[in-house]
């Protein structure tokens, strides 16, 4: 397949596999500092660890998930009641109740998982056979696979490099007659431009369904991600900011919509404004269980104190890196707090005497800050070659059209570049003390100030 061996070989790690790698040593969350200076190294700085110097950090990160033998009890709870699936017991609807209330929505509904969660969504705002949707290129899969779910077809519009999301400028080149949607993606937990996008959903009566699969808390002009469009998703898996192994939510401001995604979630059964008894429409069953509800619940204290000591973090970061050639920090939308599921920076080999990214990352991990790229231009791994191929998509799209589709991918140079310059570390280091972002710092200046050597080693 074209293109699919250069991109095998761009990026060795999946997400999910460089979140748990990075992750995977711990030290205990300590005190976060404020107003202090950076560590700034002399010219004659120290060797990197690559070259024979001593590591910048040199004691470990933060794990994930977290535990608390505080919850045990309620946990135990929970477990000996017997009461487990979503019928038999409160803890469901509490949890509902309770994130909808911390994320400012009027109605929560939750699922099995982010992306059961985008499916639910996606069908109840009528998402159907041969219909298009609009999305993010730079996106983890499930972004893809919950349009494709429904026979329909991921249309891309180009990510922007400097937001590292959708740009709005390029999506009403990409409607036609079959768009129903318009998917923004606030990719790690950084807000889309959704007024922009809001305009061109309204100008073309089109939905708006928001995946903020990696964006609990993240705002937006004063408001929570999930509640900006029609409808909000977001994902509980292990590596997010609040896990539970497995679990999802949908969120909006519509009752009628929440009642439609219930009933779908629950096997088709009447529920709320849908009038009808017994097994009254088509339906799946991607419940959430008690347990996961209750565990859910025990971490809102937590998501909420983390969530100001990522935040206090990256923006020291962002400031100070801002300040190292070849470094440039993401741009956000004005008025808007993102949640950084991972922190990423745009990194240019140029500043860095021709050290590449992948080069360049490796010196990082020697200097003990492990990060690396994350997304690489999945639609030409096989995934949506396989869904236009089969006999379904051959049936709803001409042979036209879908060659158009195909074709249209080298057009996607803006998610290219953001593909093949991001570098990114995990949330779970945003947690360490400010010494630590400080090591962050003086990794990065060692190694530019090495990057010669380095990119010949």
């Amino acid at each position: 397949m074209k293109g699919s061996n250069r991109m095998k070989n761009h990026l060795p790690l999946t997400r999910r596999k460089f979140i748990r790698t990075t992750a995977a040593s711990s030290v205990a969350l300590g005190w976060l500092g404020s107003g202090q200076a950076p560590r700034v190294l002399a010219a004659t700085a120290d060797k990197p660890a690559l070259l024979g110097g001593t590591p910048a950090h040199q004691g470990g990160w933060v794990s994930w998930p977290q535990w608390r033998a505080e919850w045990e009890p309620k946990m135990l709870e929970v477990w000996r009641s017997r009461h487990w699936f979503r019928g038999s017991g409160t803890h469901v609807a509490e949890f509902e109740k309770g994130y909808a209330k911390l994320l400012g929505a009027k109605r929560c509904l939750a699922t099995s998982s982010g992306t059961t969660a985008l499916i639910v969504g996606l069908h109840a705002l009528d998402v159907d056979a041969g219909d298009e949707v609009i999305v993010s290129p730079y996106t983890f899969s499930a972004s893809y696979n919950a349009i494709l779910s429904l026979k329909a077809l991921p249309v891309f519009a180009d990510t922007d490099p400097a937001t590292l999301t959708i740009n709005p400028a390029l999506i009403e080149s990409r409607i036609t007659e079959r768009t129903r949607a318009i998917m923004p993606v606030h990719i790690f937990g950084m807000p889309c431009e959704m007024e922009a996008i809001n305009a061109i959903a309204r100008k073309h009566k089109l939905a708006v369904i928001e995946d903020a699969c990696q964006a609990w808390l993240a705002e937006y002009q004063g408001r929570k991600c999930g509640t900006l469009g029609d409808l909000g998703t977001f994902s509980f898996q292990e590596s997010k900011h609040l896990p539970s192994g497995e679990g999802g939510a949908i969120t909006s401001m519509s009752e009628e919509l929440i009642d439609k995604c219930d009933s779908y979630h629950n096997c088709g059964r009447a529920v709320g404004t849908n009038q009808g008894t017994g097994c009254f429409t088509r339906g799946v069953n991607y419940r959430m269980t008690q347990a996961q509800a209750v565990l859910l619940q025990l971490q809102f204290d937590k998501l909420v104190q983390e969530t100001e000591v990522r935040r206090a973090n990256a923006d020291y970061l962002s400031a100070n890196l801002g300040k190292i050639p070849g470094i440039t920090p993401v741009r956000l939308p004005a008025n808007s707090r993102p949640v950084w599921h991972l922190y990423s920076f745009r990194y240019d080999a140029s500043r860095f005497n021709g050290l590449s990214r992948d080069q360049f990352a490796r010196a990082m991990g020697a200097e003990g800050v492990p990060c690396g790229g994350v997304y690489r231009e999945q639609y030409y791994e096989g995934l949506l070659d396989e869904a236009i191929a089969s006999r379904g998509f051959k049936r709803l799209w001409s042979p036209e059209r879908l060659k158009a589709y195909r074709d249209s991918f080298p057009e996607l140079k803006g998610n290219k570049q953001v593909c093949e310059t991001t570098v990114s570390f995990v949330q779970s280091m945003l947690l360490a003390d400010r010494r630590a972002m400080d090591d962050i710092l003086e990794a990065i200046r060692k190694i530019q100030a090495h990057s010669a050597a380095l990119a010949k080693a």
